[in-house]
């Protein structure tokens, strides 16, 4: 059955469209929306065509790893639920929830997204330690891209809660945000038989050869990438792919 999907989505391809029309280069229609929950410090809603995610930003105030004493803390949960695709199932996070959670959190990581030395409340002892919860609402397919999206709007979001030195009111909210240098886009290139692209629809990832997620900062600069998938790529394609990606989160940018 998947040997005809395939066979049926590369006829597509060799006339560069898709089933829904989109060129290969080209994503769904994308919406951001911000504060979306007020029971989250920071939130945000990701559309990209019928894919839709939600992020929720948790701070709170924890010791910090042994390690890093001087580092706030960063921890990405990520949660596919039921109810948006008939694919997942209910229970602890599976292999793709644990994929997606690890390439936004080393998105966001080395980005250096967020100043997390400014997170520091007592050296060793207290620093703000920064939860993103990421949840399905339907999964059409590029939950890669559309959760790294809402990761850093939900971030861009977050406001600081009253903190008295001893305890968090999270009923009183502060004007101070979190204090980010740079907003990284994740863009993941595609591969089947020999053609790539982005923005892969439910369909399309059921057949795919390879891909490779690339973390993007606003400046331009590649700080981090994933490569999934189970076919080779060569030093040519990972050029192209590339290329590609640093094309579309210049346009991805502008939206946050």
């Amino acid at each position: 059955m998947n040997e005809l999907l395939k066979a049926n989505i590369l006829k597509w391809f060799g006339k560069g469209k898709r089933y829904d029309g989109r060129g290969l280069d080209e994503f769904r229609a994308v919406v951001i929306e911000q504060g979306v929950t007020k029971n989250a410090e920071g939130s945000a809603r990701v559309k990209v065509g019928d894919t839709e995610v939600i992020a929720g930003v948790k701070l709170s105030v924890e010791k910090p790893y042994p390690d890093t004493p001087k580092d706030g803390n960063l921890l990405v949960n990520v949660e596919l639920l039921p109810l948006s695709s008939p694919d997942f199932e209910a229970g602890p996070p599976g292999e793709e929830a644990i994929e997606v959670a690890r390439v936004v959190d080393r998105g966001l990581r080395e980005s250096k997204a967020i100043d997390i030395r400014k997170l520091c409340v007592q050296e060793g002892e207290k620093v703000w330690a920064v939860s993103i919860d990421i949840c399905t609402i339907n999964a059409a397919g590029n939950l890669l891209d559309a959760s790294a999206l809402a990761a850093v709007a939900a971030l861009k979001n977050a406001r600081f809660p009253e903190y008295d030195g001893k305890t968090v009111d999270y009923k009183s909210m502060t004007d101070k945000k979190l204090p980010i240098a740079r907003f990284p886009v994740s863009v993941t290139v595609t591969k089947i038989g020999d053609s790539i692209f982005v923005d892969p629809t439910v369909e399309e990832e059921k057949v795919v050869d390879s891909r490779l997620t690339v973390a993007i900062t606003d400046g331009g600069r590649i700080c981090a990438m994933q490569k999934g998938g189970n076919s080779p790529l060569s030093i040519d394609e990972i050029g192209r792919m590339i290329d590609l990606a640093v094309a579309k989160a210049a346009e991805l940018s502008k939206q946050l």
